[in-house]
């Protein structure tokens, strides 16, 4: 296999932005097949430890087809991709971004919006007769915060805030972090996190108590319960991005810059921000701002499927995605969040850790910091 010269961070990114931008388009565009290509391409190139400065460097890599292929070559030798500049100049695709970064809303209240005529948030905010969710004004309330990236600090520091809370309500229930975080990044969109303990009878209530004390602080901005429908499941999911059964709540918190360690959290001066359909005439004041909106996932998991739950939270996504696949294709298995079912024994297999699992599939154990792509 040829290598290429030593990684160089801004020609790498100048690819995988790329592809990156065309995996966004056809998900957008409901093309899992195409989406799926790009992103194991993407997934190959984040791990390379060189730059790919020729065609030659990607003989014997894996998840590069024609089309793939073509894209990189036309970077190589032109400095850009046709289709990138294209794409970054098409409006629908433009509006798809934007809308769906707003919490709460998804591709198909983006695409109505942009057939009633709108391209930016401050058409939307100030739309007399659009209705907004919960959860959308939320987005629209706290939007700087929320797409700005959650730091290491930041999500330790949420993470005390909640454990105090819950050994409060249950002395012997345990908070695990999980997503991109456990796998050892530095920052993320959000911060996940599986509850467990030992007696479920504890369980009763306990993610509503634990709210009602966060926002008898003045910590809640906002919260959405999903309750558990647990009686619903009979075999593992053959959908991978198919929501899981457990109790759970979406929360946006309001971290303090005097509970993060680094002191990361900067008081800034800020706008108030008006809520989506009030008028001009609102009068938008400025004041210090020393706190930040931070979006929080908590999981309520029983015992018997904390394993399986926590392998799933964990991710990364493409991780996942491959890892049942080779579960069902290979072993004949099935894997979800709440188990492992061996399809020709007709049982599920029990696992008490990440790494019995393995073992059940025949698999070394793959640590959280080795699945991010």
């Amino acid at each position: 296999m040829a290598v290429g010269k030593p990684v160089n961070i801004e020609e790498q990114h100048k690819l995988q932005d790329a592809l990156d931008i065309l995996a966004e388009n056809f998900e957008f565009n409901e093309n899992e097949g195409a989406f799926v290509t790009f992103s194991r391409a993407i997934a190959v190139l984040k791990s390379l430890p060189y730059t790919i400065s020729r065609m030659g460097n990607l003989d014997g890599l894996p998840c590069f087809g024609d089309e793939t292929r073509a894209i990189i070559e036309e970077i190589l030798e032109d400095g850009v991709c046709s289709k990138v500049e294209s794409l970054l100049c098409d409006e629908k695709y433009k509006a798809r971004k934007l809308f769906t970064s707003v919490f709460g809303v998804g591709l198909k209240t983006a695409d109505k919006w942009y057939r009633q005529g709108f391209r930016t948030l401050e058409e939307i905010k100030s739309a007399k007769d659009l209705k907004f969710t919960k959860m959308q004004k939320a987005g629209f309330l706290y939007y700087e915060d929320i797409n700005n990236a959650v730091r290491r600090p930041e999500a330790d520091a949420v993470g005390q805030i909640i454990e105090n809370i819950l050994h409060e309500c249950t002395p012997d229930v345990t908070l695990t972090l999980t997503g991109g975080f456990r796998r050892g990044k530095e920052s993320g969109h959000d911060v996940d996190f599986l509850i467990s303990c030992p007696d479920e009878e504890k369980y009763e209530g306990l993610l509503h108590k634990a709210v009602s004390k966060l926002n008898s602080r003045g910590l809640l901005l906002y919260c959405d319960f999903m309750e558990a429908t647990l009686e619903k499941r009979k075999l593992p999911s053959k959908m991978y991005d198919a929501m899981d059964h457990f109790e759970k709540c979406f929360l946006i918190l309001k971290l303090s810059k005097a509970l993060v360690k680094d002191g990361g959290l900067s008081a800034s001066s800020v706008s108030v921000v008006r809520p989506p359909n009030e008028g001009a005439e609102t009068e938008v004041k400025t004041q210090t701002k020393d706190w930040k909106a931070i979006r929080v996932d908590l999981v309520i998991v029983p015992p018997q499927q904390f394993a399986f739950a926590l392998l799933g939270w964990t991710g990364s996504r493409h991780f996942e995605r491959d890892l049942r696949r080779y579960t069902h294709f290979e072993k004949n298995m099935m894997l979800d969040n709440h188990g492992l079912y061996d399809k020709n024994k007709k049982v599920f297999l029990e696992a008490k850790t990440e790494e019995e699992i393995f073992a059940h599939l025949d698999l070394e154990y793959i640590e959280p910091w080795e699945r991010n792509a």
